[in-house]
């Protein structure tokens, strides 16, 4: 087979259980904490499971995401969306707010368990210990991006839900109205603008190294420090 192809193979096979598992927790998480907090419209829908089939999106969750990763290092995708009724929220402003951050929050904890997870490998066998290292690594890196760039205020994100929270009455409607070209808007800054700006020229343009990441190195840094990795 050819050296090129079975590269891909690995990639593939060692991004694949770490970047369902952020995905399925992170939507997961998004429908516990409403429950909790007095919406039940995910929870009656089944959504407070560790099951992906109740999360996933054949193409928003692994073929969009696994592409970009394997190909750019970008990370992008999306799950079946959660339903959540703010109005049945206990405080609704503040609670949809902790219903947005609780989705990166679980992916920053996830961080912190798979690199907690790499101090075990001695007790797995040479022959599957470097495979697992390798979800591991994973793991932390996909989990760490999604975060960082759920955390980014832009309609569609968590980060531009909880902006949306804190937001005068008339102007978290009109941002809450731009949330249907959310999606459009990051490929736009994070594809199309830098595709263009280095056909002219301009390759330092680079909003995704800015915005995630270098963020995400610092992150991985500061995991790597607590965890004992370094």
């Amino acid at each position: 087979m050819d050296t090129s192809i079975q590269e891909l193979i690995v990639r593939l096979s060692v991004m694949a259980i770490p970047m369902v598992l952020a995905i399925t927790l992170h939507e997961a998480a998004h429908a516990w904490v409403a429950w909790k907090l007095g919406d039940d419209t995910a929870y009656s829908q089944g959504r407070v499971s560790f099951n992906p089939g109740k999360h996933i999106d054949p193409i928003g969750t692994i073929l969009m995401p696994a592409t970009l990763f394997l190909f750019t290092g970008f990370v992008f995708g999306w799950a079946k969306p959660v339903p959540i009724t703010q109005s049945r929220l206990r405080r609704p402003r503040r609670d949809m707010a902790l219903v947005a951050l609780s989705g990166p929050g679980m992916n920053f904890l996830l961080a912190i368990v798979f690199a907690l997870l790499l101090h075990t490998l001695f007790l797995l066998p040479a022959s599957v210990a470097d495979w697992v290292g390798q979800n591991f690594v994973a793991g932390i890196q996909i989990n760490l991006m999604l975060g960082v760039l759920n955390m980014l205020p832009f309609p569609s994100l968590d980060g531009g839900k909880v902006l949306e929270q804190m937001l005068p009455y008339r102007q978290a409607q009109w941002f809450a109205a731009q949330e249907v070209r959310g999606n459009m808007i990051l490929l736009t800054i994070f594809f199309l603008l830098p595709y263009l700006f280095n056909k002219m020229g301009l390759s330092a343009y680079d909003p995704y190294m800015w915005l995630v990441r270098w963020p995400t190195s610092g992150l991985w840094n500061v995991i790597a420090t607590v965890t004992g990795l370094s």
